[in-house]
């Protein structure tokens, strides 16, 4: 196509390269732009709109992580091919006003009442968080509601947290709900076991997992009894056609931050994905653990909110976002398993405390929390270039920076001392305080894949940490 013709606003309160990706993105769905159909080069498209090469450049960007356009070296960039029974006005069904309940129009008098198992940090950077702020909001806790505090809490989680969660993730995430669509529970595994009563309820015996993928929920499915399989990747995130056939699954995917790759699943495979919970009658769990956490460009839309089916549990946590102790996640159910639980919630005991619930409902409702992840998008985005420059500059030909643009940390491709085991390099990178971590037993002699939690390190000392880390692998032997 020659040009592209948007209307777009300065004055709105919404990026430039938004307004221009979301323009590409729904003329994509709508079929206006066909699947191979070449889009204007980044300077063309910069001139007919009268807008900077770097606007233009975002805009495309972002639709190549979500995988609605592709980028072909040395031709330009072109049209993906979406499902055509996923063609539609991006207008259409996915407006507030389409959710079962509009979560804004809930009384606001309702709020007047207001890990990775393998690595065991030692410190943590204080930057990450301002308790003072948190410190107001249960003060107030404690000194005006106490009389809340004193009876038991509500099994499936304090109303004005699943009011103020609901609100927040349709606004980041497109996820559509209501709030009593949403669990609250003391962590994703927490929620997982119970997850696991659901799904037996359902019949379903046979859970499929990402490889590499986070095993200790992997672990929860066994300890269970389920049979579990491992499914392999490729850059775009977990091969459907790998997964259980004409029999009734669960799959525990990471489709917006793949855990550890960081991979972003394309829109095109998250609709095969969805076609295959249809067509086997199976159920998809999103976990969707830091997806806000995305450095280049913003978080790619929830798999929960393209599904009509549903067949989708999105999984959230508030521990990579606040604090690592707060122990606050959710899931939200679709109405059928929903129905489900709320046949188990005479005997079902929330585990979460309801005075850091109610502190949390308070520290979202204030603006705090959004404001604190704009703060860390900032602070991690900054440590992530220093920490891969170092990294390039002091091992360019022992180690390769794989991913970095999301999450909690970048994996790192590494030439290991000769004789010596990616576990025995991370076990003596603690001694030094280097927060790293295997992601599986490399075969001998090949590189290994490490996980490097640099958002842990304060950014003052990421310099020395990366120097440290480079003695290790070029002392060899003589470090054991």
């Amino acid at each position: 196509m020659d040009t592209i013709s948007p209307i777009l606003n300065d004055s709105l309160s919404t990026p430039l390269y938004l307004q221009l990706y979301g323009y590409i993105r729904n003329a994509i769905l709508a079929g206006d732009i066909l699947p191979g159909e070449k889009l204007p080069s980044l300077r063309k498209a910069a001139r007919d709109l009268h807008l900077s090469v770097t606007t233009v450049e975002q805009a495309y960007a972002q639709l190549t992580v979500e995988g609605y356009i592709s980028s072909r070296p040395q031709s330009g960039y072109y049209a993906s091919s979406i499902p055509q029974e996923k063609r539609r006005d991006s207008e259409k069904g996915r407006g507030i006003g389409d959710m079962p309940l509009n979560p804004l129009e809930i009384d606001k008098n309702s709020l007047s009442y207001l890990d990775d198992a393998t690595l065991k940090s030692s410190y943590y950077d204080p930057a990450c968080f301002d308790f003072g702020k948190w410190k107001k909001c249960m003060n107030r806790v404690l000194s005006d509601y106490t009389d809340f505090l004193l009876i038991e809490g509500d099994p499936q989680g304090e109303a004005p947290l699943r009011y103020e969660i609901s609100k927040y993730i349709y606004q980041a995430r497109g996820v559509r709900c209501v709030p009593d669509q949403i669990v609250i529970g003391a962590g994703t595994q927490q929620l997982t076991g119970l997850l696991c009563t659901l799904l037996s309820r359902l019949g379903i015996e046979y859970a499929a997992f990402e490889e590499p993928g986070y095993l200790p929920v992997r672990e929860a499915f066994l300890d269970r009894g389920f049979k579990t399989t491992a499914v392999p990747l490729d850059r775009d995130g977990i091969l459907i056609g790998k997964l259980p056939a004409n029999i009734r699954s669960v799959a525990y995917i990471s489709p917006s931050n793949q855990f550890p790759t960081g991979a972003v699943m394309p829109v095109a495979r998250c609709y095969e994905l969805l076609s295959w919970a249809k067509e086997n009658d199976s159920i998809i769990i999103e976990d969707d653990y830091n997806s806000e956490l995305r450095y280049l460009g913003k978080a790619a839309p929830s798999l929960q909110g393209m599904d009509d089916n549903r067949r989708v549990v999105y999984l959230g946590s508030f521990s990579s976002t606040l604090f690592p102790s707060i122990k606050i996640s959710y899931m939200v159910l679709p109405l059928p398993l929903m129905e489900l639980f709320s046949g188990m919630l005479p005997v079902y005991t929330q585990t979460c405390s309801r005075t850091e619930q109610l502190t949390l409902a308070l520290y979202m409702e204030k603006g705090l929390y959004q404001t604190n992840i704009k703060k860390l998008r900032n602070l991690y985005a900054q440590k992530m270039q220093l920490a891969a420059a170092c990294l390039r500059r002091e091992l360019a030909d022992r180690a390769a920076v794989l991913g970095a643009s999301s999450g909690l940390h970048m994996l790192l491709s590494v030439e290991l001392p000769e004789g010596m085991t990616a576990k025995e390099l991370c076990e003596a990178g603690k001694r030094l305080k280097l927060p790293l971590s295997p992601v599986t037993p490399s075969p001998q002699g090949s590189p290994a894949l490490l996980i490097f939690y640099y958002t842990r390190i304060p950014a003052a000392r990421i310099e020395k940490a990366v120097g440290d880390f480079a003695n290790l692998l070029l002392s060899g032997q003589q470090m054991w």
